[in-house]
């Protein structure tokens, strides 16, 4: 295994159960710094923060003067609020009984300026019906397919209507387009930018159409962490990058353009040696997001191991020689998928100058904080 020097390694591990989320807050200022320095200024970033869910995680980046922020949930809305955000937008739609809880929000959180995303009339009739009745006006941008193929609706002439009707409603204020590309990963940055003008273009036909037809001219939010740097150099756009605060092994493979580093991992022992060349590690499907074939994991100190089998509390690898690894040795992993596996724990062991020192809890990883 690696040597005990490495940036990563922990000296006090005998006070951290495993599985444990580990994370690097001096890693994660430069991550901060390094999106910063991308971007065309504060006012074009938006970024998510569905990756970490961590209020502490938030406050770092006020701290760093960004202020606007995204978030898919109603926790993660509240976790921002809480921690001092003034603007937020919920990057989904509110359907049945998330719109009442998005008023309490409003209601709650009057300092906080809250938005959302519709994609049809019939959610955004809903939203405009409740918000009205308490005499308040929610903040909502349109919600673009544009290739993901999961929610939005087509920027053409029914997206047209759409805006129209919502900026005549009560309660509800068209202010913006959202265009989410999630759908690019080609490693080729020339490729993947080709792609993200392609989809882009039917964006800026629509902000155009709706400015000519007398409206202000839309807000625009759009992408994610793939397209980020293509989207960064656009004019007026806001940006919404989400992993790179922690990084995580997919994108570090998949992008490598971009100089993020891993600022979360997750730390595992081993705790049974089966024959020569398997061990067992307590790094089961409830550890690491499991959504991704295996190996859904890389550990830095170990590189030889080869994950082959995962249930819900045991991982079970391959490695070149059992003789190795002692019961107890402590191994970081590297999650391909970061985001996922933050919503698995509940709290994040802080680690500064090779030591844990505080427990960041992982509080909107809970559907309901408060509201």
């Amino acid at each position: 295994m690696h040597s005990s020097n490495e940036w990563y390694t922990i000296l006090n591990t005998d006070t951290i159960d495993s599985p444990a989320l580990v994370v690097y807050p001096d890693r994660i200022r430069e991550n901060i710094r390094l999106l910063k320095s991308m971007s065309k200024g504060l006012d074009w970033l938006r970024p998510h923060v569905k990756t970490h869910k961590m209020a502490e995680v938030a406050a770092m980046m006020l701290e760093e003067g960004i202020y606007k922020f995204k978030c898919a949930t109603i926790a993660e809305a509240e976790m921002l609020a809480l921690a001092g955000a003034t603007d937020v937008l919920l990057a989904y739609q509110p359907v049945g009984p998330k719109i009442n809880r998005l008023l309490q929000l409003v209601l709650t959180y009057p300092t906080t300026q809250f938005s959302c995303l519709v994609d049809n009339l019939i959610t955004a009739q809903a939203i405009s019906e409740i918000f009205s009745i308490k005499g308040k006006t929610i903040r909502v941008f349109l919600d673009l397919n544009i290739g993901m193929n999961r929610t939005g609706i087509l920027p053409g002439e029914e997206a047209f209507q759409l805006y129209t009707a919502c900026s005549s409603m009560p309660g509800v204020e068209a202010v913006g387009l959202h265009a989410y590309d999630g759908h690019l990963r080609e490693t080729d940055l020339t490729i993947r930018k080709q792609k993200c003008d392609q989809g882009f273009a039917e964006v800026e036909a629509l902000a155009r159409k709706i400015a000519e037809a007398g409206m202000p001219s839309p807000i625009l939010v759009a992408g994610g962490s793939p397209s980020y740097p293509i989207h960064a150099q656009r004019e007026g756009v806001e940006c919404s990058p989400g992993t790179f605060i922690f990084w995580d092994y997919g994108y570090k493979n998949t992008l490598p353009e971009q100089n993020f580093q891993y600022a979360a991992l997750v730390m595992t022992r081993v705790i049974s040696i089966i024959d020569d060349q398997t061990i067992c590690l307590d790094l089961g499907h409830k550890a690491v997001a499991a959504e991704n074939p295996l190996p859904r994991v890389h550990f830095l100190n170990a590189p030889d191991i080869k994950p082959i089998s995962q249930s819900e509390e045991h991982m079970v690898a391959t490695v070149v020689d059992s003789s190795d690894y002692q019961l107890g040795d402590v191994l970081y992993g590297v999650p391909v998928h970061i985001c996922p596996t933050c919503a698995l724990y509940d709290q994040a062991q802080v680690i500064e100058n090779h030591r844990a020192v505080n427990i960041w809890k992982v509080v909107a990883r809970n559907r309901v904080i408060s509201v």
